[in-house]
């Protein structure tokens, strides 16, 4: 009986023997757990799952050893000021004359990115959106005045030239090969400092925030969003890959503090290079419109039955969109065969082109998918360009204007005028309390038809006196604005 049970035995032990060498191999190779002097378990800090491959770290030496040769440090000055407050049926005002209001001189700082060899410098609209005087100084502590050459408060970028040449200057990239997780840079002068490079990854696309319609009414966002640390000072400045091409202009940061707390934003760099393109062409933006209104699909009751699209709340019959067949109700899912799904994301498509370009569109419409082509047209629904002087006004005012369609004029049984969709920073909102909405009529006791109209005004007598109504108010309100020989655009 016991020689049967040797055999057992041995090949028990043998079994217990082989099973043992073959863990402690596992174990060894993983890494996961192995034991020390003490017996007390220790995990590798290294230790990868099998089969993952091993990415080595970016290199961003020469990335950054690049950029910030190309960035550069901006400071304005902003001289004191008094501000005019009218309305015109105000009874304190009828009595004791305007209320005037003074504001003191103020410093500014940001940074900027050299675009071109010839001096051209892209940076933040509110960045230099206020200033009188704006100075620029380089890497190598080089300083010289630059010119606003053109900003644009809906898209929160403008451009400055430098009176130099053969300068270093950054490269364009293709923002729309930015992927999640990718590392960049963040290049600029935060709080006075020199130069400084910080890292990160890009952690979200898209963004949507906000902030641009403090400024405009008719803002477009669509930020990269990046952990890479940004602070005051650093708008302006670049948004890099590790190649050291631009990708980006950072604009904002999400903070409760207003300093750096894990999120920074910046614009992407294809409607960035549009926006500034056009800046220098024509001293604004020919920006174009699809011809539809939206309603993002954030809204419970569109969530609860669709989740792919941009649903489209209205069309305007004048609108492109209205004339290639889409409707109210519908979804759209792609422009020029790159997908869309939120607002901003159909916005940034659209900013890229220009009155008169014809896009491909496609949406849905109770289930079926259609396609069409839209003509894009610019706000006053033409296809033409929108002429400088018109830019030289509203850079000059400060504000977005546009003629009285037909249609309006008949709702409010008048015969000319021009509406004031958007105020931001000039003469009308550092003289007066004027609103969006406003519709002008006369400049001067002269009838207006259209932003050239209150540009000859000015151009003639350095002051004008603007009068007119707003929907839905009952009488007459004027404003009265007094350009320098400093501010005057001839």
């Amino acid at each position: 009986m016991k020689l049967k049970l040797i055999p057992v035995v041995l090949t028990a032990a043998i079994t217990s023997i082989a099973t043992l060498f073959i863990a402690s191999k596992f174990q060894d190779k993983s890494g996961l757990v192995t034991q020390n002097v003490s017996g007390t378990p220790v995990n590798y800090a290294n230790y990868k799952l099998v089969g993952a491959n091993s990415i080595p770290p970016a290199d961003f030496e020469q990335a950054a050893s690049a950029s910030v040769q190309a960035v550069v440090h901006i400071k304005t000055q902003t001289n004191g000021r008094t501000i005019v407050a009218r309305g015109g049926n105000d009874v304190f005002e009828q009595l004791f004359g305007p209320q005037e209001y003074y504001l003191p001189p103020q410093m500014g700082s940001g940074s900027g990115v050299v675009i071109s060899p010839d001096g051209y410098i892209a940076t933040n609209y509110h960045v230099v959106s206020n200033a009188d005087k704006v100075t620029v100084t380089f890497n190598d502590q080089y300083t010289t005045e630059a010119a606003v050459v053109a900003k644009d408060a809906a898209t929160d970028i403008a451009l400055l030239k430098v009176q130099e040449s053969n300068l270093p200057y950054m490269e364009f990239g293709n923002s729309d090969n930015v992927r999640l997780g990718q590392w960049v840079l963040a290049v600029g002068y935060p709080l006075t400092l020199d130069a400084t490079v910080t890292a990160g990854i890009v952690s979200a696309k898209s963004r949507a925030l906000g902030i641009n319609r403090t400024q405009s009414a008719s803002a477009i966002e669509s930020f990269i969003q990046t952990d890479a640390a940004v602070n005051p000072g650093n708008s302006g400045g670049a948004l890099v890959n590790t190649k050291g091409q631009l990708i980006g202009i950072n604009s904002a940061i999400a903070s409760p503090t207003g300093s750096y707390a894990g999120y920074s934003y910046a614009i992407p760099s294809n409607i960035a290079k549009k926006v500034l393109d056009d800046l220098k062409q024509y001293g604004t933006v020919q920006r174009a419109y699809l011809g539809i209104q939206l309603l993002s699909q954030n809204n419970n009751e569109l969530s609860k039955s669709r989740t792919e699209g941009v649903y489209v709340a209205d069309v305007p019959s004048q609108g492109g969109a209205y004339a290639a067949g889409i409707r109210k109700g519908d979804f759209i899912t792609r422009i020029n065969n790159t997908l869309v799904q939120s607002e901003p994301e159909l916005l940034e498509q659209v900013a890229r082109y220009k009155p008169g370009d014809n896009v491909s569109v496609t949406y849905t419409r109770n289930g079926k998918e259609y396609n069409t082509t839209v003509l894009l047209k610019n706000i006053n629904g033409t296809t033409g360009v929108l002429k400088s002087q018109v830019a030289k006004t509203a850079q000059l005012l400060g504000a977005t204007m546009r003629p009285l369609k037909e249609e309006e004029k008949s709702k409010y049984g008048i015969d000319n005028g021009v509406l004031v969709m958007d105020i931001s920073n000039g003469v009308l909102a550092r003289q007066t309390n004027m609103r969006r909405g406003f519709i002008i009529l006369r400049a001067n006791d002269q009838a207006v038809n259209n932003a050239d109209d209150i540009q000859k005004a000015i151009t003639e007598n350095g002051s004008v006196r603007l009068g007119g109504f707003y929907p839905g108010r009952n009488g007459m309100y004027y404003y009265g604005i007094r350009v320098s020989d400093v501010e005057r655009v001839e």
